[in-house]
């Protein structure tokens, strides 16, 4: 199983104090749906640093009612909410001024997603982060997969719910840290019916709806993918060299030969059993023109590579090789896949076959070179 320590990034947990001009740290505890520890998990970090004797306070708590959680904040400074009034309504919300005016540490801020009482300056909380952030204070939140813009259509796939309270993904690309809280569908079912997530009137209809098991399945796969797809996103500022990835990367070398079409689809179900992403290039010489014949076959490549969910790449180059190495370096690369040689034998002799090449400039990149006759 995997458990949330399997998916922090190498950066401290710790706050660091900092003068005000330098942006805070943002860690993000993100999980597949309620009731999965987020806050818990937040609180109990927060008071670890507190022990330690960092200034730790509470910008925003939703403890929904949970007694485990609501006990797990006893001890830590909550900075006063903001009175508001809407519809005749006394309403509270987090007041990101007077949070920028006790500049803790650390502030703990809870539901990222929220969207504000009508009136407020801000529409939706994660603007007030962002704005605590630019203050140079370090923030903890907590954030559902559900609530990423760009799940939205998946989700509602999934869940058959339509989530109206959404985030950019930036967020997440963003953050320093990004912590998954995991629990199996099976154990947060258990909570459900103990009354430990919703008020036991809700539960029957919430195990009929949201937390089918089918539906925690999904979504504890998207939460993990997405949030193993972040970090990886975020490695790729190192070299090439240590560099490691987390998805393998297949690149397929097409030319203007019919039988690349065979490689391609051979390139996309390798991609496929090893849910990997696939990568499709062309180089094509500066120096010649494709027949009308040629063309037509590249763009069919091209077709192709869009049906498989990759990305086709083109390049003019005299130096094939060299393209290849290339894009295998830009594009992280774990596994290439080529045709069989055609040239001659003289030609191997003086110049060395692009096998031997690749083999020699991409050390840790494994090849496949398929037979197409």
């Amino acid at each position: 199983m995997l458990h949330s320590s399997d998916f922090e990034s190498s950066q401290t947990s710790s706050p660091i104090a900092k003068p005000s001009a330098q942006r805070g740290k943002h860690k993000i505890f993100i999980g597949m749906a309620p009731g999965v520890g987020k806050t818990y998990r937040m609180l109990e970090e927060a008071q670890q640093l507190k022990q330690e004797g960092f200034d730790v306070v509470i910008g925003l708590l939703e403890t929904h009612g949970r007694e485990e959680t609501a006990q797990k904040a006893i001890g830590l400074e909550r900075v006063p909410l903001k009175e508001m009034f809407w519809q005749g309504r006394s309403l509270f919300e987090m007041d990101t001024q007077r949070i920028i005016d006790r500049h803790p540490q650390l502030v703990l801020i809870d539901e990222l997603a929220h969207t504000n009482i009508p009136g407020s300056k801000h529409k939706k909380r994660y603007q007030d982060v962002e704005i605590i952030l630019e203050a140079g204070i370090d923030v903890y939140s907590t954030l559902n997969i559900q609530h990423l813009e760009s799940l939205n259509d998946l989700v509602h796939k999934i869940s058959g719910i339509v989530v109206r309270e959404r985030v950019p993904d930036r967020l997440l690309d963003d953050a320093d840290e990004v912590v998954v809280v995991d629990v199996t569908p099976e154990t947060l079912q258990e909570r459900l019916q103990d009354g430990k997530i919703y008020a036991s009137e809700k539960v029957d209809q919430a195990l009929q709806n949201f937390f089918k098991r089918q539906n925690l399945v999904a979504l504890r796969e998207l939460a993990l993918r997405e949030v193993a797809n972040n970090i990886e996103e975020n490695s790729r500022n190192g070299d090439f060299a240590n560099y490691c990835t987390i998805h393998e990367r297949i690149l397929v070398c097409i030319s203007t030969y019919p039988d690349s079409i065979q490689l391609l689809r051979r390139g996309a179900r390798i991609a496929s059993q090893m849910n990997g992403r696939l990568f499709v290039l062309f180089v094509s010489s500066p120096h010649q023109f494709l027949s009308k014949s040629e063309a037509l076959h590249i763009e069919t490549c091209q077709h192709l590579t869009q049906e498989f969910e990759g990305a086709f790449i083109r390049q003019e180059s005299d130096d094939v090789v060299g393209s290849i190495v290339q894009v295998a370096h830009a594009y992280h690369i774990t596994q290439i896949v080529i045709g069989e040689t055609r040239r001659s034998r003289w030609h191997l002799f003086f110049r060395g076959s692009i096998v031997q090449q690749l083999m020699r400039s991409l050390p840790k990149v494994d090849l496949h070179i398929i037979a197409t006759s």
